[in-house]
């Protein structure tokens, strides 16, 4: 049992990495037969892992016929990013005067990664996501913590749909311009302005070629 676990993640992984690198496209749909052909393993870690993936809505189960990736569309980009908005203002609302100089700098380090590595696509997603992760860890609320965690894991898959064809033209900073008023409010003690960035942050979501509107106070 343990060892189809283990089966099951590495597969989980591995058909989440190829919907990332858009060996899979939205729409697409699997079967049984070629991953395990693919992957080399039996058909029960296999099935285990498209199950898993249905669960956490990569795939949709269709009875007799596969598994289809689910297309992520831009209403539920702006559905997860209005989540996290709320989420994310609102611990910061309650923590942002407990953020101290040395948290600052950390996020500062996070950052200029992000800069480092603005021609690559998912170590700028990486570091993207660490800055966001940090910020809330700084906030010292573990569940919160988890939930965005599980939510910028999915926004993962999205970027992949929304960002593949276009970021070879589009700037990948675009993502990360906001990063830096972030930290100059956060240094400030200006909630105004850090409510403002962190808006303008998330609204930047898969650079100049999409838009959304967050519905704040």
């Amino acid at each position: 049992m343990k060892n189809n676990q283990n089966i099951k993640d590495i597969v989980y992984k591995a058909i989440v990495n190829d919907i990332l690198s858009y060996e899979y496209r939205p729409n697409e749909v699997l079967n049984e037969k070629t991953l395990v052909e693919k992957y080399g393993y039996s058909k029960t870690p296999i099935r285990e892992a498209l199950q898993a993936l249905c669960n956490d809505n990569v795939l949709r189960n269709i009875p007799r016929y596969g598994y289809e990736i689910v297309r992520i569309t831009s209403d539920d980009v702006g559905d997860m990013l209005q989540y996290r908005y709320i989420l994310e203002s609102g611990l910061l609302k309650l923590k942002y005067k407990d953020i101290n100089e040395t948290q600052i700098k950390r996020l500062e380090e996070i950052d200029a990664k992000c800069t480092e590595f603005e021609n690559d696509i998912w170590e700028h997603w990486k570091y993207n996501t660490e800055f966001h992760l940090k910020l809330m860890a700084f906030c010292q609320n573990a569940y919160a913590l988890n939930e965005l965690e599980n939510c910028m894991s999915r926004l993962k898959i999205a970027y992949a749909q929304f960002y593949w064809n276009s970021y070879d033209s589009t700037p990948l900073s675009i993502d990360t311009r906001n990063h830096a008023p972030i930290l100059s409010s956060l240094r400030d003690k200006n909630l105004d302005k850090l409510l403002t960035a962190l808006k303008d942050d998330l609204s930047d979501f898969g650079g100049a070629n999409y838009n959304f509107n967050i519905v704040v106070e």
